[in-house]
């Protein structure tokens, strides 16, 4: 998170304080099951006019489905740009607000994830875009 934020505000210092009341109240419904709840977060960052394209895109998969980088890409009229895809997805300073946890590879194959794949997995079980089943599986092989 602190190279993201670096990349796109340059050197800057962290500080701890509350979050704004209505993010926290989005975030914890979320958790508590309403996968819609995310939706109601505005979000601003600094990014490429491409990386601003990708991640508003990444806000229009519905919770509970996934996509490929090659699906998103081709959303976005450029067929053949799923790795640019997948680089703005990784740049996404604004992990699960900007749901670039729903981007799969192709054939449904789990890839990166900044926060990693263990958590990855667990955003797709808890929105149901996977099963309970194959989350407990995929942990044990």
């Amino acid at each position: 998170m602190l190279q993201l934020l670096r990349l796109h505000y340059g050197a800057i210092g962290l500080q701890i304080r509350t979050a704004p009341q209505g993010i926290t109240k989005s975030l914890e419904a979320y958790f508590a099951g309403d996968l819609e709840a995310l939706g109601s977060i505005r979000w601003a960052t600094a990014g490429t006019p491409f990386q601003q394209t990708v991640w508003t895109a990444l806000t229009r998969i519905p919770p509970s489905r996934t996509c490929t980088y090659g699906e998103l890409a081709a959303r976005l009229g450029r067929p053949n740009a799923q790795r640019a895809v997948g680089l703005a997805n990784g740049a996404n300073p604004v992990g699960i607000v900007i749901p670039c946890h729903r981007v799969i590879g192709a054939g449904g194959k789990l890839t990166g994830y900044g926060g990693g794949l263990p958590r990855k997995r667990w955003l797709l079980a808890h929105e149901g875009a996977i099963s309970t089943q194959e989350f407990a599986a995929d942990l044990f092989s």
